[in-house]
């Protein structure tokens, strides 16, 4: 499994960090994953610069030295005709790592024949920084685990309010008499680049798009729930589990297309 790290391309399954590296003790990294279209860095829906904008926004927030660019892009070009997805992580002190996987296997069938979702209120299944992509990704980590055990593909978070937020890896969408929904960034999650874009794409088509609060009485009132991230686009939910009362959905629904033009108009 070759990947890229601080300056140079690895060929073999283990990274050697310092016993005192903060990444190790902390998870004090900052990170970033992105789905590579067309092998290319370049590509409108590769979005490679807003990435990086995402990670150098987060690094200058936290007062950690920038890395080397070029060494970054070079990585990822090291890594772009092997890998569909990469996962660009910074260090405290700027060193790069880079790694990339494939898409999963099963996202073809997710997407047409819809996710299994579970609500996970437990208070352990909190994102720390939730603005920000860092290391220390436990709680949701935890949040997912959980819900594989249970059965489910995905896991949504909740605040201590019990708003919905997000899932353990993308942003939530929702529809209904003609408009979409997605929780307010103010609620403490992920700004995805994803739903970034998506949000400019329904408001270029004259589609009607808000962020609001997400409670689960208001929730069961969609028709569409989903949930996008920059490697899966879009996954639309046939059936979320309130931990008991099930909620279930048409995924064949034709709103949904609204959102996935956006991908396949460039791809």
């Amino acid at each position: 499994m070759p990947y890229w790290y601080d300056g140079q391309l690895w060929k073999t399954d283990t990274i050697n960090l310092p016993i005192n590296d903060p990444g190790l003790l902390y998870g004090a990294t900052v990170f970033t994953t992105l789905r590579v279209y067309q092998r290319s860095l370049k590509h409108p829906l590769t979005q490679w610069d807003a990435h990086c904008h995402r990670l150098e926004t987060t690094l200058k927030q936290f007062d950690w030295p920038l890395p080397h660019w070029e060494k970054v892009y070079q990585g990822a070009q090291h890594l772009v005709s092997i890998y569909p997805v990469l996962r660009v992580t910074i260090f405290p002190n700027g060193r790069e790592w880079i790694t990339g996987r494939f898409l999963p296997e099963n996202l073809a069938l997710y997407r047409q024949k819809g996710s299994r979702g579970w609500l996970g209120e437990h208070p352990l299944f909190q994102r720390t920084l939730s603005p920000y992509k860092t290391g220390n990704y436990l709680g949701a980590w935890l949040a997912r685990q959980q819900g594989i055990n249970l059965g489910f593909q995905e896991t949504i978070l909740v605040n201590e309010k019990g708003n919905w937020l997000e899932t353990t890896t993308g942003n939530l969408w929702g529809w209904k008499a003609g408009k979409w929904y997605t929780p307010k960034l103010d609620l403490g999650i992920l700004p995805g680049i994803g739903r970034s874009q998506l949000i400019a794409w329904l408001t270029t088509q004259n589609m009607a798009v808000e962020e609001n609060i997400w409670t689960t009485s208001w929730a069961k009132s969609l028709n569409i729930i989903a949930y996008s991230n920059s490697v899966v686009e879009v996954v639309p939910f046939k059936l979320i589990d309130l931990n008991g009362e099930r909620l279930t959905f048409d995924v064949t629904h034709e709103a949904l297309q609204e959102l996935y033009d956006y991908f396949e108009r460039l791809c």
